[in-house]
């Protein structure tokens, strides 16, 4: 039998977010709510939105052909190709049938994998059938491309500043720079009505914050809690009982429906971690959590004392481990399934190479419904200048500078695009009103739809 092939994990990684936003504080003024709401309750600062020339096909098609130009790849290369999203344009062609153009140019039509769909699990779901694919019978030596992407729009009232939009493509294969651990994914899946879409005519989904909030942490405790154990176990077959905690992980990365909750999530670790601890060592590691030591934790969830002890306790590891990871999730907002993986692309945007190299990190990846999973990955220990990791790095340069470019609007302008999308969701035939010249080069945009609902689409120069 053939060993498995080594390092498999992330070979290259693209992110790709719409050219315009809104500021969030311009937005509490518009929609008359207090100070802060958006920007420090939600820890939102702007939010990429898209025009009626972009969908879910045009977003992937950007950010597929931007990974293969940018880091050199021939379309010959890949053999799998799988998207995860949950904004659907048709029930039943996937958007991996509308990708296949970009290959069938190329000549390239042997390619498996068709779309994930699960709220914003569906990119964790084809990148770990990616990742099986390359470790079993059926690999043919080729590489995989996933691709995570959704646009994230609500209907007004609250929930509408927590959306966002856009795509992170991945790449997949053996002697990466971000190798996958194997033996420690840890997942929880269970029945639950806390986000969902089942109006087939709308954008919009049916919210209930406070269950998906708390379906959102009770999945965390779940994953972590089992996480812990399976690395535990593998570390103790090399070198003996082990405490597994914080520590351990160098970043942690979150799926991010809005920031303040992210923050909320490592402190709800440390709470995990404070009642896995013996006793005996919870005050000189816990000093703040003094008043909490007979806490139980499937009753914790609405308590804002304990919230607020825990905040306090878990601030520097926060700002450490999970912070840097932010930036996009801060800047553009949810991007459901791209959400998790364009933290990871903040995160290594905001670290220097050298810091980088070595470092292990934890990724928890939600959606709602609910599916959840917690794993890891570890970076490549070579951080020289033509290394695969400098060489992945280096290619994700340009993600700040386009964060710069981006186009401000009004929240006025932003409540008309929004108003158009609604009023023309799925129709036909139908000819886009925006204007291409506010996008960015190279972006794909949708030209027209026919009669029959079928797209055609256009590059920008």
């Amino acid at each position: 039998m053939e060993p498995w092939p080594q390092g498999v994990g992330i070979l290259a990684i693209e992110c790709f977010f719409p050219s315009q936003y809104v500021d969030q504080s311009e937005l509490e003024q518009y929609d008359k709510v207090s100070s802060g709401k958006y920007t420090v309750g939600l820890g939102q600062a702007k939010m990429g939105f898209c025009t009626d020339r972009e969908d879910i096909n045009s977003l992937c098609m950007t950010v597929v052909s931007q990974l293969m130009e940018r880091n050199k790849v021939d379309y010959a290369r890949i053999g799998r190709l799988e998207v995860g999203t949950e904004t659907l344009l048709d029930k039943s062609k996937s958007v991996k049938s509308v990708l296949m153009q970009l290959f069938e140019e190329n000549g390239n039509t042997d390619i498996e994998g068709v779309d994930s769909i699960n709220a914003c699990y569906g990119g964790t779901a084809a990148l770990f059938n990616s990742l099986s694919w390359i470790e079993s019978s059926s690999w043919d030596g080729r590489l995989a491309l996933v691709v995570a992407a959704d646009i994230a729009v609500y209907a007004k009232g609250n929930a509408r500043p927590t959306g966002g939009a856009g795509a992170v493509a991945m790449l997949v294969g053996p002697q990466a720079p971000l190798i996958m651990d194997r033996g420690v994914r840890a997942s929880y899946m269970k029945h639950a009505y806390d986000f969902y879409k089942p109006n087939l005519e709308s954008e919009y989904p049916v919210v209930d914050g406070k269950l998906s909030v708390q379906c959102y942490l009770s999945a965390l405790d779940n994953c972590y809690q089992l996480f812990c154990t399976k690395t535990e176990k593998i570390l103790q077959k090399v070198q003996g009982n082990q405490l597994i905690d914080l520590k351990y992980l160098d970043a942690i990365v979150f799926h991010a429906p809005y920031c303040k909750l992210v923050q909320k999530s490592v402190a709800r670790l440390l709470l995990n971690d404070f009642i896995r601890t013996p006793e005996i060592e919870r005050s000189t590691k816990y000093p703040l959590l003094k008043n909490f030591r007979n806490v139980k934790l499937e009753e914790t969830y609405s308590d804002r004392d304990l919230e607020k002890a825990l905040l306090e306790q878990s601030k520097s590891m926060y700002e450490e481990k999970t912070k840097p990871s932010l930036m996009l999730a801060n800047q553009v907002g949810n991007m459901y399934t791209a959400s998790l993986y364009s933290g990871l692309v903040s995160l290594l945007v905001n670290t220097e190479v050298h810091e980088l190299a070595g470092k292990r990190v934890a990724l928890f990846s939600y959606g709602s419904g609910l599916a959840s999973s917690m794993f890891s990955l570890k970076i490549s220990s070579n951080k020289d200048a033509g290394s695969a990791l400098s060489r992945l790095v280096s290619n994700l340069s340009h993600i700040k500078v386009l964060l710069q470019k981006r186009e401000k609007v009004s929240p006025q302008e932003f409540a008309n695009v929004m108003d158009i999308r609604e009023q023309n969701h799925h129709k036909a035939s139908y000819a886009p009103v925006a204007s291409p010249s506010t996008l960015f080069p190279g972006t794909w945009y949708l030209d027209s739809i026919d009669e029959l609902h079928r797209r055609k689409y256009k590059r920008v120069p």
